[in-house]
């Protein structure tokens, strides 16, 4: 799953829990001084953040910032949006990586060095930013790429302490070697949903390259209330011109301002170099308030160098900036969507490959305990019982995959559990379990793993309706490495400019490399050279969830929450690009005579978290 570009968001609420967040506050991280593992140019630094949890106390990752090429002190500008509790010691940990290839899996790049902090930390620190050091402390060496890492993954995104160290390192970082130092500042955010649309063009931009003319790239940076500033977009870089047109963009006003109109916004203007030692050509500053007179002559912005003004007497400017395009709207969330009618229809699909082992035996995941659910049993109803209250007519299809049918024993990767062809649905999860229960007995566990045919069959239905009414999630669980990984891409890619998500559950202890490469988290998936509109997948692997306690009630509304947190951004994400707007709510329907004390009305509201 992407985050927006400039923002990793995800919500913590545990509605096991019961807390109510005070704020939602959001966390900018820069760093100076870096340790360079490059050899001939300098680190290009990623910041990854996790979570504690409550209960178990495993670290969890949160989220990761952009990648910066070459540079040892970056300034990132996607930020951490994270739900403040007073109340609560929230434990963070950061943790910096040069990044060496295209590959989600941090053992495969250089580890750079971590913090510690809480939340409270942060938001308390003078002005709300903290400055610490970077350590490498205890650490281990990663089996496969000898890398060090920070510590023992035990498989996505889950983390612990590490047991084994290596070198002088473990007594708390290397002798007399600096890390380098992170910033971490927080604001707390408004509640204004508008999102700022707008175009700039520049004219007789100073000529830095030597062989060329520039490259320019503009910096947009907030200011803070201590009189700092802190970034919050960049635009691409337009090579080789004096006189750029840079692309649209879009920000929510929250970012630039933080809904205070009149707050100045300072835009940088430099001149791109390879080796990020960027030439500064100048700066302007206006706000929020200005910007919103859209073109005009209050727009036009002086290009100022404040050195170059005190060095040469005649310097008029370093040229100008020019404001094209401004539009602004309200953004629409995933509960406008929802109250405006949208439904989701959930259909689940379910491995029958030979991997998973024989279901009368207890060693198969397949295995029907009379004392409890198996794992895919477990991951089905922990997902649909969430998500089963968004479809108004509780009939879900489901389908199997991977297995040999009666009477024939022919091979099929889209049959359904409940063996009617022509209406796969069944009612409610119990029909699912039962559905599935009933196919455990009649069909045979074969093979191979092949997703495109149930991912194909939920985006012919998806695309049937595209006008914002419906919404479909399909769930595969499955225990293997994926047999038709090149279809299935294909299929995925596809499937991403429809009304559609994919959930991907992963059980057993196989290697799930596949799954993360189709999760697309970090680097979106592609089919024969063309790259997926959305991300629309999340992959978990179950073991990640299993409670050592025994506790299956919290370690499965875990697994449920991350799951289900990226599918109202990927809802919303669709809605936008198609340009559909919520539906205006339903109207109330007409108040009935007062009751009887003695009879209740049927039924009570039903209240759910996605």
């Amino acid at each position: 799953m992407e985050q927006p570009e400039d923002m990793a968001s995800l919500s913590e609420f545990d509605s096991l829990a019961g807390s109510i967040p005070a704020t939602k506050v959001e966390i900018t991280v820069s760093c100076r001084s870096l340790l360079d593992k490059d050899m001939f140019s300098k680190s290009d630094p990623l910041c990854v953040m996790y979570t504690q949890g409550m209960e178990n106390k495993q670290w969890r990752e949160f989220g990761r910032t952009e990648v910066i090429d070459n540079t040892l002190n970056p300034d990132f500008v996607r930020k951490f949006i994270v739900d403040y509790f007073f109340e609560e010691k929230q434990n963070l940990r950061f943790d910096l990586y040069d990044v060496d290839s295209k590959s989600p899996d941090l053992s495969k790049h250089d580890f750079l060095g971590q913090a510690f902090c809480t939340l409270g930390e942060i938001v308390g620190s003078s002005g709300s930013r903290l400055e610490k050091p970077l350590t490498i402390g205890t650490f281990s060496l990663n089996s496969r790429t000898g890398k060090p890492m920070p510590a023992v993954s035990n498989g996505s995104g889950l983390w612990m302490e590490s047991s084994r160290t290596t070198g002088p390192e473990a007594s708390g970082g290397v002798p007399g070697k600096k890390c380098g130092t992170i910033i971490l500042s927080a604001e707390e955010l408004s509640n204004c949903r508008d999102v700022a649309t707008m175009q700039f063009c520049a004219n007789k931009l100073d000529k830095k390259d030597f062989f060329g003319k520039s490259d320019p790239f503009l910096v947009f940076y907030r200011s803070n209330e201590d009189g700092t500033f802190t970034i919050c977009h960049k635009t691409e870089v337009m090579k080789n011109t004096l006189n750029p047109v840079w692309q649209t963009f879009s920000i929510p006003v929250r970012a630039l301002c933080n809904g205070d109109y009149d707050r100045t916004i300072k835009v940088e203007v430099y001149d791109w170099d390879r080796d990020g030692s960027h030439d500064f050509i100048g700066e302007f500053t206006t706000s929020y308030r200005e910007l919103a007179r859209g073109q005009s002559q209050f727009n036009i912005y002086e290009v100022i160098n404040p050195k170059k003004k005190m060095k040469k007497k005649k310097y008029v400017n370093s040229g100008t900036v020019t404001l094209l395009s401004f539009a602004v709207e309200s953004e629409s969330t995933f509960l406008d969507y929802i109250k405006g009618g949208t439904q989701i229809n959930f259909t689940v699909a379910i491995d029958f490959t030979a991997s998973n082992g024989n279901p009368s035996q207890s060693t198969s995941l397949h295995y029907m305990s009379p004392y409890q659910l198996n794992a895919y049993a477990l991951a089905l109803t922990a997902v649909g019982e969430i998500i089963q209250h968004y479809d108004s007519d509780k009939m879900f299809p489901a389908l199997g995959f991977g297995a040999k049918l009666p009477p024939d024993g022919r091979v099929s990767h889209e049959f359904p559990l409940n063996g009617n062809q022509e209406n796969p649905s069944c009612c409610g999860i119990d029909g699912i379990l039962e559905a599935y229960h009933s196919s455990l007995r009649t069909v045979q566990l074969y093979g191979p793993t092949n997703f495109a045919p149930v991912v194909t069959h939920v985006a012919r239905n998806a695309a049937a309706v595209q006008d914002g009414s419906q919404y479909s999630v399909l769930l595969i669980i499955t225990d293997g490495v994926i047999s038709d990984m090149a279809q299935t891409k294909e299929a995925i890619v596809n499937a991403a400019k429809l009304p559609m998500s994919i959930i991907i559950v992963g059980v057993g202890q196989a290697e799930f490399d596949a799954m993360v490469e189709l999760d697309g988290d970090d680097v979106r998936i592609s089919s024969r050279g063309k790259l997926a509109e959305r991300d629309i997948v999340q992959f978990v692997p179950f073991r990640d969830y299993v409670d050592r306690t025994g506790n299956h009630v919290l370690s499965m509304a875990r697994l449920a929450r991350d799951v289900l947190a990226e599918i109202p951004d990927q809802l919303v994400s669709y809605m936008k690009a198609q340009g559909i707007r919520p539906r205006p709510p339903p109207a109330a329907p007409a108040q009935s005579p007062p009751q009887s004390p003695a009879h209740s009305p049927p039924g009570s509201p039903v209240h759910t978290h996605i």
